[in-house]
């Protein structure tokens, strides 16, 4: 028995047109909020209700255009052609700065080489390329403890799906022979990473983690891969996804919380945060359409960085949202994350989204300059975990900061807006929802991509211009409310803060900040203006080196 309903039954079009066409989460039901729970089974949609003459209208309208739309079809369009956007993500007369200037990422001349292999796999990328630089370990000794590891604890995560030692190793060794003649890239030199696979990397399968792809093979490499391995990154392996980025349920299994395993680990960028989280490699690279670098990097204990839309070129990505889909690494700090975003960072004549912006760093910039808001009410009342939170901002107070209540209250309501990311995602998708490959996902539940992908085609075209109208003046809101601040300080989850952020475009950095009554752990998020990484970093830094959060490990993977 099938388990989705097709559009080509008439039943189906009348219950898709008025159940979901506008987007939601569980919890956004009422409040718009966005919590890892909901990521996981993302996307509990929000009803409208048609009258019989509209739902007749409708199909007439459909029947009288399908001729049309089968002449535009035979135009054959991969899922890596994005469209002419009409969304713009900088604001009226904003312009980022273009002129990059010497990073001074202050590391220390000298870093103790632990003596198990377990505290070395737990070292960060900063303390690591300290290491690889004073020829203290070699990269090929560092991408043996690392693939050994990944061998070990992948399956029990469920996080791997394609494991490149082959290539790794010589890649390593190739690096070890350029330090000994004295050939040195910088702090990725030689430091194993891995992937989220829905990167292409030419020559190996990029699944999308979702059965319909599992032997995929694209014949291209990632722009965002082609520059880790020029820095000199060793990609050890690409690890899971939630299919078609959404959760943590992929063609093979659930990922799992290396915290707890009894729990995924949500998603989508599932693997990569499970792996960091366990010590499978010192980071790796995840995306996030709508919290999917912030939620699996909660989830996992890790941190995570969303930069702002079109910092990082999309090329050799699965789109979902092209106008929504950002790259970022996850870590062990912030400080790593920086390190990695200033190799990845750059426009790219391949994506036409691609932004050209300096990312500039100083360890020599003064921190406590930085003017610190904070989300007041979010951090209010008895919402679980809010002592997490509350205990951030006394660490900033602490080290001097003075902190400014502000609120987060858009003129706009952004929920019906995300409904663009349902309309470009079943563009993306249009000949697996055509052509019936969607019957081969696992997750086939109402709110399971089949069905997202076959009711947002009722969402007509002017209602889409009309929400990228709407989305310019959200913009043009954050914008006036971030440019008085350097960083505001948030619950990741509080609000609807990151759904707000995610439409906007604007950059987070999600942080550890202890643990929940489950066990799990949990976050707290950074934002800055758009092309303002850099005092994330500032203040993530500061954060992690007074506290310990970020150093727990998981106790099963601690071995």
């Amino acid at each position: 028995m099938r388990r989705k309903n097709h559009l080509r039954l008439c039943a189906f079009m009348i219950f898709g047109a008025s159940a979901f066409l506008a987007l939601g989460f569980t919890l956004g039901r009422n409040t718009g909020e966005i919590t890892p729970a909901t990521i996981d089974s993302a996307a509990e949609l929000i009803g409208l209700t048609f009258s019989t003459s509209e739902k007749d209208s409708m199909l007439n309208a459909l029947n009288t255009q399908r001729d049309n739309f089968e002449i535009l079809r035979q135009t054959k369009l991969d899922n890596s052609v994005a469209p002419a956007l009409i969304f713009n993500p900088l604001p009226q007369g904003f312009f980022p700065d273009q002129a990059q200037e010497t990073l001074d990422w202050g590391l220390d001349e000298t870093v103790t080489l632990p003596a198990e292999e377990k505290d070395i796999a737990y070292l960060t990328v900063y303390q690591l390329a300290v290491l690889i630089k004073n020829k203290q370990i070699s990269s090929e000794r560092l991408t043996q403890i690392y693939l050994n590891r990944i061998k070990t604890y992948s399956d029990t995560l469920q996080s791997l799906i394609t494991l490149l030692e082959k290539p790794a190793l010589a890649k390593a060794q190739a690096m070890d022979a350029e330090l000994a003649a004295g050939k040195y890239r910088g702090p990725l030199h030689g430091i194993p990473y891995g992937i989220k696979d829905l990167l292409a990397v030419k020559g190996t399968k990029t699944t999308w983690g979702a059965n319909p792809y599992k032997d995929q093979v694209v014949d291209e490499t990632a722009t965002v891969v082609e520059k880790l391995e020029e820095a000199g990154g060793v990609l050890v392996g690409k690890f899971t996804l939630g299919a078609l980025a959404m959760g943590d349920v992929w063609y093979g299994g659930v990922t799992k919380n290396p915290w707890n395993l009894k729990q995924g680990s949500s998603g989508s960028s599932a693997g990569s945060a499970s792996a960091v989280s366990a010590g499978l490699v010192p980071f790796a690279i995840g995306t996030e359409t709508l919290g999917s670098i912030v939620s699996p990097s909660t989830r996992n204990g890790v941190t995570g960085l969303r930069p702002t839309y079109g910092r990082v070129s999309k090329h050799g990505a699965m789109a979902l949202s092209w106008s929504m889909d950002k790259i970022g690494p996850i870590s062990r700090s912030a400080l790593d994350n920086a390190i990695v975003l200033s190799v990845i960072n750059g426009m790219d004549e391949k994506d036409a989204s691609s932004i050209p912006a300096a990312f500039n760093y100083s360890v020599e910039n003064e921190v406590k300059e930085l003017k610190v808001g904070y989300f007041k009410s979010f951090f209010e009342g008895d919402r679980p975990n809010i002592k997490n939170d509350q205990a951030v901002l006394e660490v900033l107070k602490n080290q001097g900061f003075e902190l400014h209540p502000l609120e987060l209250k858009p003129s706009i309501n952004p929920a019906p807006i995300a409904n663009m990311l349902l309309v470009e995602g079943a563009a993306a998708f249009d000949e697996l929802t055509r052509l019936d490959l969607d019957d081969q996902l696992v997750a086939q539940h109402r709110n399971a991509w089949p069905n997202i992908f076959r009711s947002a085609r009722f969402i007509p075209a002017v209602e889409y211009v009309q929400m990228s109208r709407q989305r310019t003046l959200l913009i043009q809101e954050m914008h006036a409310l971030m440019k008085d601040y350097d960083v505001i300080v948030t619950p990741s989850f509080a609000g609807q803060q990151l759904q707000i952020t995610n439409l906007t475009g604007h950059p987070a950095l999600c942080l550890p900040n202890g643990f929940g009554e489950n066990g799990s752990p949990t976050s707290i998020t950074l934002l800055a203006n758009l092309f303002e990484e850099e005092k994330l970093i500032m203040l993530g830094r500061l954060i992690q080196e007074n506290t310990d959060w970020q150093s727990k490990r998981p106790p099963m993977f601690d071995r």
